[in-house]
């Protein structure tokens, strides 16, 4: 099969992030858009970026783009593009919808004006008239957007913040994807100690690990594409045995998690245990306020918590009040904290040196950015001096 045209997609924020995962992963020509990223690639990437992409959501096929005023022109445009050579006679092909600033502006319409132009298209390949849809599953998605209709399968199925390794759910989690994306915009490596100290179910302190030891993300998961007969169990095998092999469980790692709330402790070391990284990771049952990183050039990286309005909320001001206080022990750490209030720097004590617009979920965030210095380079494989 030629080169496909494939699309990351990602809450919007992320798209550097995403775009720059792509490039340290090979693919060097991509194209970013509002919550998404364009590149190419072939069967084997589908598995590849599905298994290997921490901030991205899904990976999609771009089937086709098309003008699209008219329900006849998204029939015609729909019917034209080869969806029999992706979904076989008893695939089940379920069609999802959007619509922006467009004319045809029916969501429910135009999916089934795009289901009934697959149908006929399966038609003439097929030589049936009706489907049973008992295969495997492939999600087409019609997103329409200034008149133009763009005509997507989905790869992936759940999206990919959902790794495997956490059931429970404390309140408000922090998606994986977004954990990840922290983890990434800061500048930790595994030789440098991290510490949450409003760590809640463990997220963050969980995906820096994966991070630390270059665990694919998808290890522990299934996608939708693997049963698709055109991407055969020899390509994901193969793609699962690379990263298996990538994997550096020989790097130490100093990560530790905490929390004033006993039960989000025990989903956290529930979730480690699933992740198999509870001896690497070590949660304690703890306030901000008794606190006290161990080691130098070291990163706090955060979600605390917060109320509608910080300040309305004593408690919520208390604790981004006490991380400051924290910050200004650790002159020798960064510090990477995600929060919706626009008063954060004000409790936190002090501005921020970077700040950048994040979405968490749809809450707008800043990702308050304080950077403290780097460790000194290594020579010669030497430890860093202190």
């Amino acid at each position: 099969m030629d080169k496909l045209q494939l699309i990351a997609t990602c809450p919007m924020g992320l798209e550097a992030i995403v775009a720059r995962e792509l490039k340290d992963l090979g693919y060097e020509n991509t194209r970013t858009e509002n919550g998404r990223v364009n590149f190419e690639g072939g069967l084997a990437d589908i598995c590849r970026t599905n298994l290997w992409l921490r901030t991205a959501d899904r990976v999609l096929v771009k089937m086709g783009e098309f003008p699209a005023r008219t329900f006849d022109e998204l029939f015609e445009g729909t019917k034209a593009l080869n969806w029999p050579d992706w979904i076989p006679e008893d695939g089940e092909f379920p069609v999802e919808g959007r619509s922006h600033k467009s004319q045809l502006s029916s969501v429910p319409a135009c999916q089934g004006i795009v289901k009934k132009a697959i149908v006929e298209k399966m038609k003439e390949k097929y030589k049936h008239e009706w489907f049973p849809e008992d295969g495997p599953r492939f999600v087409a998605e019609v997103s329409l957007l200034n008149d133009r209709a763009l005509l997507t399968l989905d790869t992936t199925g759940p999206s990919l913040h959902k790794r495997g390794y956490r059931k429970l759910v404390t309140e408000a989690p922090l998606k994986e994807t977004m954990a990840a994306a922290m983890v990434l915009l800061s500048r930790w490596r595994p030789e440098r100690p991290l510490y949450d100290p409003f760590c809640g179910s463990g997220t963050i302190a969980i995906e820096a690990a994966m991070i630390g030891w270059n665990i694919a993300p998808g290890l522990r998961r299934n996608f939708t594409s693997e049963q698709w007969p055109i991407i055969s169990k020899d390509l994901w095998d193969d793609v699962q045995d690379e990263a298996f092999d990538a994997v550096r469980d020989d790097v130490p790692l100093h990560i530790i998690g905490s929390d004033i709330d006993p039960k989000a402790i025990e989903v956290a070391e529930a979730a480690v245990k699933k992740a198999g990284l509870s001896k690497e990771v070590t949660f304690r049952t703890l306030p901000v306020s008794k606190v006290k990183p161990e080691g130098e050039f070291g990163c706090i990286i955060t979600n605390p918590p917060y109320g509608e309005r910080l300040g309305d909320d004593s408690e919520a001001e208390k604790a981004v009040r006490q991380l400051g206080l924290t910050a200004g022990m650790l002159p020798s750490w960064s510090f990477f904290a995600l929060s919706p209030a626009k008063s954060f720097e004000h409790y936190f004590g002090r501005p921020a040196d970077k700040k950048r617009k994040l979405y968490n979920g749809r809450i707008e965030c800043g990702l308050y950015q304080y950077l403290g210095p780097l460790p000194p380079l290594r020579k010669n494989n030497e430890a860093p001096s202190h």
